[in-house]
C-alpha cells in the first residue's frame, strides 16, 4: 500500500516568505543610492562629487558592519534566516566602496593617475583606503558557491579578511575626519562590539 505525503503548507510558504523579504532587502540596500542621487540631481548638494564620495564610503562601512553583526545575531536570537542575507549585505559593502573608489578617481581626480599614486603615497587615509578595497576585492570575487566548492576550508580562511577590511575603513574614516569625530567615533565602538562578542566566544570555547 502507498503511502501519500501531505505537504507541510506552512513549510511550503518559508521559502516563499524569505524570496519577498530578500527582494524588500535587496530594495532598501539601493535606497542610500538613490537617495543621494536624488540630492544630487535636485542641486541640494553644495559641493556633489565631495557629497557622493562621503556618501558611498559611509554606506561602505556601514553595510560592512551590518553584515559582521549577522553572526551574532543569528548567536543571540537563534535565528538562522539572516544568514542567508549575509553574502547580499557583503556584495553591497563591496557595491558602495566600489562606488565610493570610483568616484574618487574618477570625479574627483580624473584618472590623475600620477596625482592618486602620490596620494596613496602621501595621505595616510587613502593609503588604508585603497587598502581595504584591495582586500575586500577578492571577498567579492570568491563569493559564490562555485568558489566556496573550489577553495572548500581556505574559503572560510580568505573570508576572515573581512575583519582588517572593516578595521581599515573605520581608520579610513577616523582619519578622514579632521574636527567632528562622533561620527568615525560610533563606527570605531560598533567594530570593537561586534569583534568583541567574537573574542568572547573564542575564549569562551577554549575554556
Amino acid at each position: 500500500m502507498t503511502t501519500l505525503r501531505m505537504k507541510n503548507p506552512a513549510a511550503a510558504r518559508q521559502p516563499a516568505r524569505f524570496n519577498w523579504l530578500k527582494i524588500a532587502v535587496f530594495v532598501l540596500c539601493l535606497l542610500p543610492l538613490a537617495r543621494a542621487a536624488w540630492i544630487v540631481l535636485s542641486g541640494d548638494a553644495v559641493n556633489p562629487v565631495e557629497f557622493i564620495t562621503r556618501s558611498t564610503g559611509t554606506w561602505t562601512l556601514s553595510f560592512l558592519l551590518i553584515t559582521l553583526a549577522i553572526s551574532p545575531l543569528r548567536q543571540l536570537s537563534g535565528w538562522g534566516w539572516p544568514l542567508r542575507l549575509r553574502r547580499m549585505l557583503g556584495l553591497y559593502a563591496f557595491f558602495y566602496g566600489s562606488l565610493h573608489l570610483s568616484t574618487y578617481v574618477w570625479l574627483d581626480q580624473f584618472f590623475d593617475w600620477p596625482g592618486m599614486l602620490h596620494d596613496i603615497i602621501k595621505r595616510p587615509f587613502i593609503t588604508v583606503g585603497f587598502a581595504a578595497m584591495l582586500l575586500m576585492t577578492p571577498l567579492a570575487i570568491t563569493s559564490t558557491q562555485g568558489w566556496m566548492k573550489r577553495l572548500k576550508r581556505n574559503w572560510g580562511k580568505l573570508h576572515q579578511l573581512v575583519y582588517p577590511v572593516a578595521l581599515l575603513g573605520v581608520l579610513h574614516y577616523w582619519w578622514l575626519v579632521k574636527k567632528d569625530l562622533t561620527q568615525p567615533m560610533f563606527y570605531a565602538v560598533v567594530l570593537a562590539v561586534l569583534l568583541g562578542w567574537r573574542l568572547y566566544r573564542r575564549l569562551r570555547r577554549s575554556s
